[in-house]
């Protein structure tokens, strides 16, 4: 079942699972939405959702209730043991997760016994045409072929109608649903992209780095060569996007915060005044801990998400029933997805992720079923940095997933074109 992002796929999935028991498989932020919306929609279904203290007791525990909820972490933990049970359901929510097909979570997924499958998904391609395959292989095992058969009837460059094939071919397998069909009258959502000019110290660091990316990739000619200096060069992207974000991330010496820092205060004062809901999202935990203090110090609500985060549904529902104006920091990859935040209007992205489908599920954290006002969203962008070209990139590589499933994608292998391009002055 393929939706984009906020049209209510656990909800309808819910109300399906009657027929137990089943298993929920979904990132640690969304058990507790599978918990409400059942309670909302099926409120007969006994449904429990698994701490890790009493994990290794799980086997034992299949009849207390008639819907079982874990994390994708728990199923790696309980891997083997899931060997001889029986499910009616196995559902993997965000079911991205099982892209990799070489993983131990894909692996576990597949060796699920259970009459039925289904897999929830905005995102089912990413960043390549494999990560499909592996989906299809979890809830239809053969219906693509071996990997190598998929490869070359599906994955062919030079064949220009392999793509139509593949979209034929999975259509009676997907059941997708898009915004304009469930929330019609959904709220407008803007995007807006605003640009900032880095001095000084920041500025020095970052022309120092970039220098050093440069210097190395002067001697690289051929694919080969990029490949033995891969590590390098990832760690040098880094070290920029870092820099750009805020200089204190790289270096101890950095005392005064970055260009972004006061860039995202100007645009959070008028939004407090008028009593706005704010979510900022960025992909380094370290960087919301650095925000942290300076939104502190003029005394803004202040809500804060990050891997480590427990309790995470009565923060949300804290967030989502506080009167007037809050802001909530939020980790990329913990709160990306799976979060309803509809009580915010405005979405902050400090900084640019390389595949754009991650930034469009942030966003729809707020833009989905239940918003009832127009949705804007920033991106902060130094100027002339590695962030304005990290943009370029994806608008450049959108095209796979669009053949297939009408979705846009960014692939995340850099060739030598690319990073002679991201490295440019």
């Amino acid at each position: 079942m393929k939706g984009e992002g906020g049209t209510g796929g656990a909800l309808r999935t819910a109300r399906s699972t009657r027929l137990l028991p089943s298993l929920v498989v979904c990132p640690k932020s969304v058990m507790d939405n599978w918990h409400a919306e059942a309670a909302r929609f099926t409120p007969g279904l006994r449904v429990k959702l698994w701490p890790a203290s009493e994990l290794s007791d799980f086997c034992n525990q299949l009849d207390s209730a008639d819907l079982h909820v874990v994390n994708y972490s728990q199923l790696r933990s309980l891997g083997k043991s899931l060997a001889p049970v029986r499910w009616r359901v196995v559902i993997l929510d965000e079911g991205q997760y099982i892209k990799n097909p070489n993983s131990q979570t894909a692996q576990v997924a597949r060796s699920l016994r259970a009459q039925h499958r289904l897999v929830l998904s905005g995102t089912p391609i990413e960043n390549r045409l494999l990560d499909l395959w592996s989906l299809m292989a979890f809830t239809m095992p053969g219906v693509l072929g071996s990997r190598a058969q998929f490869a070359r009837l599906y994955d062919t460059k030079g064949d220009p109608f392999a793509r139509r094939r593949l979209s034929a071919r999975v259509r009676p397998f997907l059941l997708r649903r898009t915004k304009g069909q469930v929330a019609k009258d959904l709220p407008d959502r803007t995007e807006e992209d605003l640009f900032c000019e880095i001095e000084g110290e920041q500025k020095t660091l970052y022309s120092a780095e970039l220098k050093r990316a440069q210097q190395l990739l002067l001697g690289i000619k051929t694919q080969k060569e990029l490949a033995k200096h891969q590590f390098h060069f990832l760690t040098s992207l880094l070290r920029l996007r870092q820099i750009c974000c805020d200089p204190r991330l790289v270096s101890t010496n950095s005392k005064e915060a970055g260009a972004k820092t006061e860039a995202l205060l100007e645009q959070l004062e008028p939004l407090m005044e008028e009593g706005h809901k704010v979510l900022v999202f960025s992909q380094f935990v370290q960087l919301l801990d650095l925000l942290k203090p300076a939104l502190e110090a003029r005394n803004w609500p202040l809500f804060y998400l990050a891997g480590d985060t427990e309790n995470r549904g009565e923060l949300v529902s804290r967030f989502q029933s506080a009167e007037g104006s809050a802001i909530f920091l939020i980790s990329l990859k913990a709160g990306g997805f799976g979060l309803n935040l509809t009580a915010a209007s405005y979405v902050i992205l400090f900084d640019p992720w390389w595949n754009p489908a991650v930034e469009n599920q942030a966003i729809d954290r707020t833009h989905r079923i239940g918003q009832v006002n127009k949705v804007i969203a920033y991106r902060l962008l130094i100027k002339n940095s590695i962030e304005e070209k990290i943009r370029e990139l994806q608008k450049k590589k959108k095209a796979l997933a669009e053949d297939v499933l009408g979705e846009e994608k960014f692939a995340q292998s850099l060739t030598l074109g690319d990073l002679q391009f991201l490295f440019a002055d």
